[in-house]
């Protein structure tokens, strides 16, 4: 579960400090506010419910229940942590996995909106997917979207009798010009499978998006291509990390994404131990002492977890460093205010470390996580070099929000900043020396050039 919201709540609606608890109720129950994300939480009984708010509506998010002091378990597993602060009328909510957390102010009750139940109507769900869109993307000025203009465009085609099929490409049509890849629109669950029956999604202008296909026709070509010579190859966790130790003495490690390393449903903390396996295995003491230089494959990722990234990251040098900083989105009717900037690093890992050169292969497929962890490289000590293409450009966490007819939608609502306040939302992540990733001429012409530089860079 994503605690993300929409940041329609207004400073208002906080009100005088609730009763002090008692010793059978903890501080942490009552109704909270996030700052930033537009959710509200309720705690109450060893229940966490979420409130997915705008200015105009109020709909039911996931629930958890409490498995520990200050922690709430989803059905899927999924662990939220909620501490107080020195004021009982402030705390702060962490989802396990995440890099940051999300500051919560108290409040003495929810919303209107979420005490009347909401009506359906295709009308009622165009107005708060617009809303959802309206109080929380940030992007908007930077792609020259006048998004009023897309409402006044749009809802007179919306009325009692819009059908799911034509609401659902009104709104395809309304977010198709913002080319993210971190919005999408996904239909209901109509056969009863738990995932939506179809969904409308794209990347950037000239890129492709990293499946399931791409990813092993890519895999396939690197190790008949480049690691034909190579010794020790060998995939770690369900296949999406490969090592090889390549003929110079440098190494190479692909990273197709930060996630699905021990099953569809496993908990973060299975997943991370599958990870520290491979890095126990790839980064061992015998290597890291030797290991002449490391290419790090990312060219093809679809994203994941940020900690995963930060985690990779403190495996490779011997000194903490920023990694970068988090804001949200912070005012419904401004898009240039944010939350205060969340500082998160990178720390040295317990064990054996790698702190030699570093080439990082990076495409139009390095997505979201990928995206994160070549960011957090940026500044690593030592030398780090980036070769290939431009990332794809999306980098917040995805907020999930749910529509009153049981449609759904993803956008972003966070930028990450580097150290002097730069953020690369929209273009990417720039390589140091560019050179073309998977294109047809290179796969016909069995070439991958950017591998080749980064070989031809780590020996020099």
């Amino acid at each position: 579960m994503r605690i993300v919201t929409a940041t329609a709540v207004a400073l208002a609606l906080v009100g005088a400090a609730a009763p002090a608890a008692t010793a059978h109720q903890p501080a942490t129950d009552g109704i909270w506010r996030t700052d930033g994300y537009g959710t509200v939480l309720s705690i109450r009984n060893g229940t966490l419910q979420e409130h997915q708010t705008t200015a105009i509506s109020c709909i039911a998010g996931d629930t958890a229940q409490r498995t520990g002091p200050g922690a709430y378990t989803t059905p899927g597993g999924t662990v939220l942590t909620v501490r107080t602060r020195g004021d009982r009328d402030r705390a702060s909510v962490r989802l396990d996995g995440d890099v940051g957390e999300r500051n919560l102010r108290r409040m003495t009750e929810l919303p209107d909106t979420c005490t009347r139940s909401a009506p359906g109507s295709p009308l009622a769900s165009f107005d708060v997917f617009w809303q959802s869109f309206e109080e929380n993307y940030p992007f908007f000025a930077a792609k020259g979207i006048d998004w009023h203009a897309v409402r006044d465009r749009h809802r007179p085609t919306v009325h009692e009798g819009t059908t799911p099929d034509e609401l659902f490409a009104v709104f395809s049509k309304m977010v198709e010009p913002l080319h993210d890849a971190h919005v999408a629109v996904w239909d209901v669950d109509g056969d009863g499978d738990g995932d939506p029956d179809r969904g409308f999604a794209q990347v950037r202008p000239g890129t492709v998006r990293p499946d399931g296909k791409l990813d092993a026709k890519v895999k396939k070509f690197v190790v008949e291509r480049d690691l034909k010579n190579a010794r020790n190859l060998q995939d770690f966790a369900a296949g999406r990390i490969t090592y090889a130790d390549l003929p110079g003495g440098q190494g190479y490690l692909r990273i197709s994404g930060f996630g699905g390393y021990a099953g569809r449903k496993a908990s973060y903390a299975a997943e991370l131990a599958e990870l520290d396996k491979a890095l126990d295995t790839v980064l061992g003491q015998d290597r890291t002492r030797h290991l002449k230089g490391l290419v790090i494959d990312l060219r093809i990722n679809g994203g994941g977890s940020d900690a995963m990234g930060l985690h990779i990251a403190g495996r490779l040098t011997d000194t903490p460093y920023l990694a970068y900083s988090k804001r949200a989105r912070n005012d419904p009717a401004d898009s240039t205010r944010h939350t205060r900037p969340q500082p998160l690093y990178v720390t040295p890992a317990q064990g054996p470390r790698y702190t030699g050169p570093v080439a990082v292969l990076t495409g139009g497929s390095t997505v979201s996580a990928g995206e994160t962890f070549t960011q957090a490289l940026m500044d690593r000590p030592g030398r780090t070099v980036r070769i290939g293409q431009p990332t794809q450009g999306v980098f917040s966490d995805v907020m999930v929000r749910k529509l009153p007819n049981g449609m759904s939608v993803w956008l972003p609502n966070e930028e990450l900043l580097t150290r002097s306040g730069r953020t690369f939302d929209g273009v990417g992540i720039p390589p140091h020396l560019t050179e073309p990733v998977f294109t047809t001429e290179e796969f016909d012409q069995s070439k991958d050039s950017a591998f080749d530089r980064a070989v031809k860079v780590l020996r020099g």
